[in-house]
């Protein structure tokens, strides 16, 4: 049964780190490390998988987080970290971004990047790639940005610019010809190819075993965590 995009929210105030991260330096990369290993900022937003109903997270164990491929920059910084999460051709694809903040701060979604995904610009070789931004409202920051990769049959309202909600349907899981780009030789191979990036220092995924099945509400990351480096676990 679907829940309501209003639980996509962290609700533990646990999650929330002393008042000092507030000061982060707005740099991304280049600052120094930071003494705490798993550090999180006074408001996260959770990342959840980019398909609606039931996925599996890295289904042959060969795009963990800690090492798969990054392919896209924003803010002129290469994406913190990327997964596959695989589903049969024809699943809706939504976007990953929580509704609320782990402060309980409304969260705002627009879209920033539609593109093919593959060098190519074929979008027989690879499908569409959709950049997703997220603000949190309470404090007008930007908080992170996902790109959602492979999407097939995009609706053209799902263009720069555009708004979207927790199911927001930006497309459904296809099934593209192979090639350096794909290379999927079957349905079950089927799968959004996603990436993630803080605006300001790294986010973090949750480390799980491969051919882990996930939910709707499946937290599989956050940014707006103070994390040291890139492909790093929360």
């Amino acid at each position: 049964m679907r829940l309501l995009a209003a639980a996509r929210h962290v609700l533990a105030t646990g999650l929330l780190a002393s008042a000092s991260l507030l000061a982060a330096p707005a740099a991304h990369a280049q600052e120094a490390p930071q003494p705490q290993a798993r550090p999180l900022a006074a408001a996260t937003v959770s990342v959840y998988p980019p398909i609606q109903g039931a996925s599996v997270w890295n289904r042959f164990g060969q795009t963990s987080p800690s090492s798969h491929h990054r392919v896209f920059s924003n803010w002129g910084y290469l994406n913190d970290w990327s997964v596959d999460i695989y589903q049969n051709p024809g699943a809706t694809v939504v976007s990953p971004f929580g509704s609320k903040t782990s402060a309980g701060g409304p969260v705002t979604v627009r879209v920033v990047t539609v593109t093919p995904g593959c060098a190519t610009g074929n979008l027989a070789d690879g499908g569409w790639r959709i950049g997703l931004e997220a603000r949190d409202d309470s404090t007008g920051t930007v908080v992170g940005r996902a790109d959602v990769m492979h999407v097939d049959q995009k609706p053209g309202s799902i263009a720069v610019g555009a708004t979207v909600g927790p199911w927001t349907r930006l497309g459904q899981t296809g099934r593209f010809r192979y090639s350096s780009c794909y290379q999927v030789n079957g349905d079950t191979g089927a799968h959004i190819h996603l990436e993630v990036i803080n605006r300001t220092k790294y986010s973090c995924y949750i480390a799980r075993s491969a051919g882990a099945g996930l939910g709707d509400e499946t937290v599989i990351g956050r940014v707006g965590t103070l994390n040291s480096g890139p492909q790093q676990a929360c």
